[in-house]
């Protein structure tokens, strides 16, 4: 369920395990559409989902913006992965943040909010900054304000249209991080190396990986955290959680029950990509190994359509194009660069990002 490029980039696995590949998406023009079968038909048509499931093994979804009815009408016929569960637990920053805090998981301290009296008491409490986001939908920074003052109350929660919200303590953080890790049928579970994460405006621009400095303990709290959640939802598939690194510890910031574009490095810079290992997990084969080669570094292509044969020019580069129409803020694509290490990759995702500038 879905056809953007996650799926596009899932199908592309899927053809490597033999696996066959049919998706569901109101668009007709989805990048899943350019290399497997597409039902075209909103997420709602029950005529459309059951034709969908026919002679479906397994189902799986790309993004946690499906409605959650549409993934139950699935899940009662054929067998679904993530579980709903995870589904709801993380299309929903209220149910998200409180399952981090029902397992012990540093959060921010927050307040779930629904009017513009209760942020201002959430506010008074939690203290400023804070930061105000919708509890559903809104992703690349988009459905949040940053509260500095109490005159900027009423500015956020007009900003976020006044829907149901969760308010925030602004977290002071060194960097962002990320752990991807999977967990199959069988409950087995592995994770890839901490990856380094830079956002401007709210979007991702470019990952690191593995993480610089990471020590031995950080990684084992991060696998700890996932390995929380997972168990807790029984989940089965993919999970990325995004963390902030902070003087007093790792704080969990958001998960994705999904593939991630934090994980995009793993097509070419780690034995088996995060695409193989999510279809992997949910069909019962054995998780692959995780482990790099070397390092990689992946950049993402927003908005503008890159010199591709300028970037192919660069040594262990590689260019991965969705097919879709230049807009802004619009992820186009990524380019994963590999070295053997993060000084090599430095260099060369700074070649990359002076390309793309031009």
């Amino acid at each position: 369920m879905g056809a953007g490029q996650l799926g596009q980039m899932l199908a592309l696995a899927g053809r490597r395990l033999g696996l066959e590949m049919r998706f569901l998406s109101p668009d007709a023009d989805a990048p899943a559409g350019q290399v497997a079968e597409l039902i075209v038909a909103d997420y709602e048509n029950e005529a459309a989902l059951a034709h969908f499931v026919e002679g479906l093994d397994v189902a799986t979804y790309e993004f946690e913006s499906i409605p959650a009815a549409a993934v139950r009408f699935v899940a009662e016929r054929v067998p679904t992965y993530p579980p709903l569960e995870a589904l709801e637990t993380g299309q929903d920053r209220g149910n998200e943040k409180q399952c981090f805090e029902r397992l012990g998981i540093p959060t921010a301290p927050f307040a779930i909010v629904e009017s513009m009296r209760e942020l201002r008491e959430a506010v008074d409490r939690i203290g400023l900054p804070a930061v105000v986001k919708t509890r559903r939908l809104g992703y690349d920074g988009k459905g949040q304000a940053v509260i500095r003052t109490r005159d900027e109350i009423a500015g956020a929660w007009v900003k976020v249209a006044g829907v149901p919200s969760i308010v925030e303590s602004f977290v002071k953080f060194s960097r962002e991080l990320s752990i991807i890790s999977v967990r199959s049928t069988s409950g087995d579970t592995a994770f890839y190396p901490l990856v380094e994460n830079h956002h401007t405006e709210g979007i991702l621009r470019f990952s690191l990986a593995p993480a610089p400095n990471i020590t031995r303990e950080t990684q084992s709290t991060a696998e700890s955290i996932a390995k929380r959640v997972m168990d807790e939802l029984g989940y089965v598939g993919v999970l990325a959680i995004e963390l902030f690194e902070t003087e007093q510890g790792l704080v969990a910031n958001e998960m994705a029950p999904r593939v991630h574009n934090t994980g995009h490095w793993t097509i070419e810079g780690a034995d088996t990509s995060q695409f193989e290992n999510h279809l992997r997990a949910i069909t019962g084969f054995t998780i692959g190994s995780t482990e790099m080669w070397g390092a990689a570094g992946m950049v993402n292509v927003i908005g503008n359509e890159p010199n591709v044969a300028m970037l192919r020019q660069i040594p262990d580069v590689h260019v991965h194009m969705y097919g879709k129409s230049p807009k802004p803020r619009r992820k186009l694509g990524h380019i994963t660069v590999t070295a053997d290490d993060l000084e090599g990759v430095r260099s060369k995702v700074s070649e990359v990002r002076r390309v793309l500038t031009r």
